[in-house]
């Protein structure tokens, strides 16, 4: 009996040993499939209009789940952004909160074609207690005791989206273009604009800071500043002042093929739903 438990105590050990190997092998093979996949990873560096921070971040959470590459984001206003890498900044993927700084890239053949991939549209954010509605806005605006905020045209579509505003203001009361780019506030969207603490919009804080008391934003940045500012008030601009944002999406020449993958995502059924959650409409 002895002898036989010896035996079966040498069977397992051999059995032991035999397991050991199998595992041995089986996990060199998974280092090495992992190391085949790492060195095959991209980072995509994505240059985005700072409206699109919430909705990008969620975008690039769920690309990044499906596929090995990961994203490196600078957001900014678009104009600034597009004379950087015009300058030679090492972007792959730019996404524009209008089609004309992007376009301006491809005809410079320094990206490929242009796709509308979201569209926004203005709103007016208001402080509390200001007496503003949509029949009254252009009057509010006017007022001489307002303060009206806009973002920085050119640098930042934000800005050129107001001053468009301004123009048809101008059609309902002959001299009101001139009255408000005159008055207008360019507080944010310049390359030396204030920037407000971590973790707050910028268009919120200035009016909590009462450098604006209304504000002219894309409505997803309004949507935002009042989820940090309850009190604070949105208010739609009326059909004769109304104004879109199409957002533009392009690669940029020479990136790897992993920036057009990211970009395909975008443009997805998964992609565009992120948008939408976020109060973008489709650009599709």
């Amino acid at each position: 009996m002895a002898t036989n438990a010896a035996g079966c105590r040498n069977h397992r050990c051999r059995g032991t040993s035999e397991l050991k190997k199998v595992f041995s092998g089986t996990l060199i093979v998974l280092i090495t499939f992992n190391m085949i996949v790492l060195a095959h990873a991209d980072t995509i560096r994505l240059y985005a209009a700072g409206s699109l921070r919430a909705a990008l971040t969620d975008v690039t959470k769920a690309y990044e789940s499906t596929s090995p590459n990961k994203l490196e984001a600078k957001y900014g206003p678009s104009g600034l952004l597009k004379n950087e890498i015009v300058t030679g900044a090492k972007a792959d993927v730019f996404a524009s909160a209008n089609m004309e700084h992007p376009q301006a890239l491809h005809n410079e053949k320094k990206s490929g074609p242009v796709v509308r991939f979201a569209r926004n549209k203005l709103c007016a954010l208001a402080t509390p207690g200001l007496r503003v509605d949509n029949a009254s806005l252009l009057e509010r605006m006017l007022d001489p005791n307002v303060k009206l905020g806009t973002s920085t045209p050119k640098a930042d579509p934000s800005g050129d989206y107001a001053f468009e505003v301004f123009t048809k203001a101008e059609t309902i009361k002959p001299g009101a273009r001139a009255a408000l780019e005159n008055k207008a506030l360019q507080l944010t969207g310049g390359a030396n604009s204030a920037t407000p603490p971590a973790g707050r919009t910028v268009y919120g804080w200035h009016v909590v800071e009462g450098r604006a008391d209304i504000f002219l934003t894309y409505c997803t940045n309004a949507l935002a500043a009042l989820k940090e500012n309850p009190e604070q008030q949105i208010v739609g601009l009326p059909d004769n002042l109304a104004v879109g944002a199409d957002y533009g999406l392009t690669v940029i020449s020479g990136a790897s093929s992993a920036a057009q993958e990211f970009a395909d995502f975008m443009m997805s059924s998964a992609g565009q739903e992120i948008l939408v959650g976020h109060g973008f409409a489709s650009g599709k």
